[in-house]
């Protein structure tokens, strides 16, 4: 039986309890959800996967939390992004080690898992075929790991720090330019934390050829599945 793995839309897991002041995370657990990315075979140029602390109340903010990865002898620091996600370190020592990914907060504040989104371009053009792709894509992993059954991409959705002032603009194949409207909402799917300035691009409101133009880099974007 497939094991249940923690991904862009769903968090199955939990972390295990450690003293009162913060969690922890058997890394061997990590390791084990995180690897199923690394050999998924279908095509992935598009996807990132990350590991991702996620609040699990809107008044828990990500404001100075740690994540370390402890061995019996090392601590290496994490970096998390604004989104609660981190770059895994894979490591067979660690492993070995039966090492701790530890959170610098009380239990039960966050939960933990693989987290994939679609790659942002440093150029911020995003042709619309790309994304339609890196949409396909990142629902074909998710069918793959047995979620999101029965829904199919109807666009994607760039996530900017709420009052940024940005632009995303369609620019269609003559040259029109047509700005995307923003609204306020979660980062992905089912955040407790909704208060991200959220600029969706739907598929079937525009032009099948064109591309998207962003003023500025976003944090992440996401797959819209409905």
């Amino acid at each position: 039986m497939r094991p249940a793995i923690l991904l862009c839309f769903t968090l199955l897991s939990s972390f295990a309890w450690a003293q009162e002041d913060s969690d922890w995370i058997a890394y061997r657990d990590a390791y084990r959800q995180m690897i199923w990315f690394e050999k998924y075979g279908k095509p992935k140029q598009f996807l990132q996967n990350h590991y991702r602390l996620r609040p699990r109340d809107k008044n828990v903010t990500l404001d100075g939390v740690r994540l370390t990865l402890t061995t019996k002898t090392t601590q290496t620091s994490l970096t998390l992004d604004a989104l609660g996600r981190a770059t895994f370190p894979f490591s067979r020592a660690a492993y070995d080690d039966n090492a701790e990914l530890v959170v610098s907060r009380k239990a039960g504040q966050f939960s933990a898992g693989p987290w994939v989104s679609i790659v942002t371009r440093p150029d911020g053009i995003y042709s619309s075929a790309d994304l339609r792709t890196a949409c396909d894509q990142l629902l074909a992993y998710l069918r793959y790991a047995g979620e999101d059954q029965g829904k199919s991409c109807a666009g994607v959705q760039f996530i900017y720090r709420r009052g940024e002032a940005v632009q995303v603009r369609f620019q269609a194949a003559d040259g029109a330019l047509m700005a995307l409207a923003p609204k306020e909402g979660p980062a992905f799917s089912g955040d407790a934390v909704q208060n991200f300035r959220v600029i969706g691009y739907r598929f079937a409101a525009l032009p099948e050829v064109g591309q998207v133009i962003t003023s500025g880099t976003p944090l992440a974007i996401t797959a819209l599945l409905e």
